[in-house]
């Protein structure tokens, strides 16, 4: 059984998580060693044990809170900085009023940064300003004054902060970037698998349909006729070589350009079209189609005429040649012009029978061809040899645009 790519999102956040995780319960013991370390100092120590109390509790049991960014909510993050809040307010009761305005820290201390930096991975780094403009409305509420100390601290979390939730922002960006490259490379290997199969299994099987039909003649030869067109359509379409080109489309929320296939329907008449893909149609059991490897833009209102002329030549090839002739079309894509040759192995046409239907008002290779080439600014030369087949030469200038006047007229 052939395996499938499968393509794994991965989470570049999930070390940041983790991380947070351990700030806080590294920050909380700290918060309780300074407090252990002062406790004579102060003035209630009940509220500093009872804070303490309530921030292990919650520190320990919200573990699971800070593990990815799904099960970070709303309502967590507005109850812990609710607590880091408290904690700050709850300093002048706790503490002397000699060591707050010394700079002494605040209960949660740095325990504070954990509930900021959980808006920054959360929301970017606008919930990340808001948390810490937060913070630092109670800092300033709780030293009374603005000391130099605490303006500084408040600005190093401030930016530390925003930071952190600008560089999470880009790493979100980054990562949809590249789980979109993933999917289409695993979708390009999954249809190249496809490509195979189908080119080892269905596409011989018509080919070999159409080689007995041939042999066997009568309805069989239709069928085998029927089956070589249908080779011809599903290669070209599996090989994928006839796709329009590619538009930009920039993704903003996802921070990311990405190229879609897509031809508008809103498209300038006058915009680029791949010629190839107007002249892929006639391609068939008995017509082959030769073309570059590269787009071969023109202008649409002129590729479509030069399309047009093409397929007039082949109505010739059939009418005049008969239904088992053989075409061949080839494209050429020169510097300064599109070059399309249309060649039958047909009877060829006598000397001297084209003027003589033209005489005769048969227009059908003054008109159906040559006309639509002069009005594009291009050329049509035929050249036929008796028992050779016929050669038709259509060459378009790349800038070619066909007067509106007389694209309505036809």
């Amino acid at each position: 059984m052939a395996k499938r790519e499968r393509v794994m999102r991965m989470s570049v956040e999930l070390p940041l998580w983790r991380a947070l995780a351990g700030y806080r319960v590294l920050t909380m013991l700290y918060a309780i060693g300074l407090c252990a370390t002062a406790y004579s100092h102060f003035v209630r120590p009940w509220v500093a044990v009872a804070y303490y109390a309530v921030l292990v509790v919650w520190t320990l049991a919200t573990l699971p809170r800070v593990a990815n960014e799904a099960s970070c909510t709303k309502r967590f993050l507005a109850a812990d900085l609710a607590v880091a809040l408290t904690g700050i307010l709850l300093t002048p009761l706790a503490d002397n009023h000699e060591r707050i305005a010394g700079g002494g820290p605040t209960l949660p201390s740095i325990w504070t940064a954990g509930s900021v930096l959980a808006f920054a991975l959360k929301g970017g780094w606008r919930w990340a300003a808001f948390a810490s403009t937060t913070v630092a409305a109670a800092n300033l509420v709780e030293r009374g004054n603005p000391a130099r100390d605490t303006v500084h601290n408040v600005i190093l979390v401030w930016v530390a902060a925003i930071a952190i939730g600008y560089v999470v922002e880009v790493a979100r960006a980054s990562e949809r970037t590249l789980a979109r490259a993933l999917e289409i490379e695993a979708a390009t290997r999954e249809r190249e698998r496809l490509a195979r199969d189908i080119h080892d299994s269905v596409l011989q099987v018509l080919a070999m349909v159409q080689r007995r039909g041939a042999v066997l003649g009568g309805e069989a030869a239709e069928l085998g006729r029927l089956a070589g067109e249908q080779e011809v359509a599903l290669r070209t379409l599996v090989s994928g070589g006839l796709l329009p080109v590619s538009r930009i489309s920039e993704d903003a929320a996802a921070g990311a350009v990405v190229r879609a296939v897509e031809e508008p329907d809103d498209e300038p008449a006058d915009g680029p079209v791949d010629l190839r893909t107007l002249l892929a149609r006639y391609a068939g059991a008995r017509v082959s189609l030769a073309e570059p490897g590269a787009p071969v833009p023109l202008p649409r209102a002129a590729a479509r005429e030069l399309a047009a002329a093409v397929g007039a030549a082949l109505d010739n090839v059939r009418e005049h040649a008969g239904a088992d002739a053989r075409a061949w079309i080839l494209i050429e894509d020169e510097p300064g012009e599109i070059i399309v040759t249309v060649r039958d192995d047909g009877p060829g046409i006598p000397e001297g029978r084209l003027a003589q239907a033209e005489g005769e008002g048969r227009l059908g290779v003054a008109q159906s061809i040559r006309g639509r080439l002069r009005d594009l600014g291009g050329s049509a030369e035929l050249i036929s040899v008796p028992g050779q087949g016929t050669e038709v030469e259509l060459k378009v200038p790349k800038g070619a645009r066909r007067a509106r006047g007389k694209a309505e007229k036809r």
